[in-house]
């Protein structure tokens, strides 16, 4: 069962509707990047872009290092 988590960006309300477990981890995340009861601003949105991309790239840099440290 899908459920709705609400968002609001320079003054719209968002919402996006997710499946458990995911819905839990995705309240906690956006959590720590957005204001999730009032407004939040669209440099607040790209931040948080950024800020999620550098943490996959850093995951991809570790990922790439264990495998290869595996192929060796």
């Amino acid at each position: 069962m899908s459920k709705k988590i609400g968002l609001r960006i320079a003054g719209r309300p968002f919402d996006v509707d997710v499946e458990e477990p995911f819905m839990s981890f995705l309240k906690q995340q956006m959590g720590k990047d957005f204001n999730l009861d009032g407004n939040n601003e669209v440099k607040i949105l790209l931040q948080a872009y950024v800020r999620k991309n550098h943490e996959l790239f850093l995951q991809e840099q570790k990922i790439k290092e264990m495998i290869r440290k595996l192929e060796q």
